[in-house]
């Protein structure tokens, strides 16, 4: 079997902290945050996570969030490309973002053979993890088949789930219709949510501490986890929280996470969330 050198292309929803993704080769392609009249992207280099959110409650009009032209993903996609035998693309999903279409463009220009575009069908760590396992697997591997499979593995057996502490962003991005979800009415309600291929409301409870109980439950209901991250929006107190919460469960590596701004954006400041891959995700 030819060993091949494998690269890795995804959006920045995917929250891989800057450092693995240098460690890995993996190459993220910034989607952007559009503010007033500027558009601004999500690089960790133009907006601050942390003063990006403080901010967010003011901002008005409220801000709305793009995808990447394809001319950026070209751009990104040939700088991963060169060095390397095939490109593995995997993106948000195509259903909630044009993401994927843009990538889609960007990559027209090469042939079959040399890459791979995949619909990741979620966002955050757990779209972060089908790439960062799958750019683990191709190191070790330099075999296609096996780290494509790897991707779907990871795929079938992670989650993400996370506890909205406030309506109102959800309301003004349009990412979800709140009547039809069931919480419409509800004001003050903590939905639980999940992203694959759509949002999708897991619980609705009334109050905080419910809903940071009803996460750490879900959480522990995944069985032996391999691999863990920790998200929140501007949230350290809540992180802490759930990390004492759910400590005797963690793997020795934990990612703690301040999301995305095009991510937080539609979730709003103080949610709280985890993504995970179980244990059993090997072949």
């Amino acid at each position: 079997m030819t060993f091949k050198k494998i690269r890795f292309v995804t959006d920045s929803t995917c929250d891989i902290p800057e450092d693995v993704a240098r460690k890995w080769e993996i190459t993220v392609v910034p989607t952007y945050v559009n503010i007033g009249d500027g558009s601004y992207a999500d690089d960790g280099v133009e907006l601050d996570r942390e003063d990006y959110f403080n901010r967010l409650p003011t901002l008005n009009p409220f801000p709305t969030t793009a995808a990447p032209s394809p001319g950026v993903a070209r751009q990104k996609i040939d700088e991963a490309m060169s060095g390397a035998d095939h490109v593995v693309i995997v993106t948000a999903p195509a259903g909630l973002s044009a993401i994927y279409e843009s990538m889609r463009l960007g990559a027209a220009h090469l042939p079959p053979e040399q890459v791979t575009l995949i619909d990741g069908r979620t966002v955050t760590m757990w779209l972060g993890y089908q790439v960062l396992i799958g750019a683990e697997v191709a190191a070790e591997t330099g075999d296609l088949a096996q780290v494509l499979a790897a991707v779907e593995q990871v795929r079938e057996h992670g989650y993400f789930a996370a506890m909205i502490n406030s309506l109102d962003n959800l309301r003004r991005s349009g990412r979800i219709n709140l009547a039809a979800a069931g919480i419409g009415a509800l004001l003050q309600v903590k939905p639980i949510v999940t992203i694959k291929d759509e949002v999708k409301v897991l619980s609705r409870v009334r109050t905080a501490r419910r809903a940071r109980d009803e996460l750490v439950h879900m959480m522990r209901a995944h069985g032996p986890l391999e691999r863990v991250s920790l998200l929140h929006v501007n949230n350290p107190e809540g992180i802490a929280w759930l990390r004492e919460q759910v400590a005797d469960i963690l793997p020795q590596e934990v990612f703690e996470v301040n999301v995305s701004p095009t991510l937080g954006t539609h979730v709003g400041a103080q949610s709280l969330g985890y993504a995970i891959v179980q244990k059993n995700w090997r072949l």
